[in-house]
């Protein structure tokens, strides 16, 4: 059987971020995208999460998204069958990064959302070119349309989130780590790490994409997922 593929999206951000892998991959597979807004803390995302997911399921995340990844393998391990980590983090929030989100909170509830949004993930963190400015406005769009409330309950999240890094070594599932090469909000170093620490991991860095690969390299990413999908299982987490 064909097993089913769980994308989780950027914080602020819907399927819409996923649009040019669902129309290739749902031709073979089914394909949904998972919320991660269920929650104030990771932990409770992911719990969330597993009472709503398939019993066993490949599972990739973007973001914010890939920081829940980490987490739903953590807790179900038997239920993953393969992981795709991409423009995500491990690392928890340092003292000075989850005190320096209180002051986008301030003005996202003041109605300054799209001003918040555009701090958060600027042009200057994707591919340069004509592209750059229109996705920037599709993720604004989204974000305006998910609302504050759920930034909130994003930012919180994040603020609290565990340093995932210690359970890195312990993913025994075939695993891509991908990134793109202009990405500075989760640089490449960061995905070596992790591609590094996860055993047989693979990294792929997408030249022409940021941190939004999905929509900025779409046929590259597909054709990575692709692969990915067709890779043979191996051992579950333990």
């Amino acid at each position: 059987m064909i097993e089913p593929l769980v994308l989780l999206p950027e914080m602020m951000c819907d399927a819409r971020i996923f649009e040019p892998q669902i129309i290739c991959l749902s031709r073979q597979r089914a394909v949904m995208v998972a919320p991660v807004s269920l929650g104030e803390r990771i932990e409770e995302i992911a719990s969330a999460l597993l009472d709503q997911l398939p019993h066993r399921f490949a599972l990739g995340g973007l973001g914010m998204g890939g920081v829940v990844a980490l987490e739903l393998i953590r807790r179900a391990p038997d239920r993953v069958s393969r992981l795709c980590l991409m423009a995500a983090d491990a690392q928890a929030d340092t003292p000075q990064l989850a005190v320096a989100r209180e002051e986008l909170l301030v003005g996202a509830k003041a109605g300054r959302l799209e001003d918040v949004m555009r701090r958060v993930i600027g042009s200057d963190a994707l591919a340069p070119g004509p592209r750059r400015i229109p996705i920037l406005n599709s993720l604004i769009e989204m974000a305006l349309d998910l609302g504050p409330a759920v930034f909130e309950r994003q930012v919180r999240a994040l603020q609290r989130r565990p340093d995932q890094q210690g359970e890195l070594r312990r993913i025994r599932v075939p695993t891509l780590v991908l990134c793109g090469v202009h990405d500075t909000l989760v640089p490449q170093r960061k995905h070596a790490f992790m591609a590094d620490m996860i055993p047989d991991a693979e990294l792929q860095v997408v030249e022409g994409a940021g941190h939004l690969p999905t929509l900025e390299a779409a046929r590259v990413v597909n054709d990575a997922l692709t692969k990915w999908l067709c890779t043979p299982a191996r051992a579950v987490y333990v």
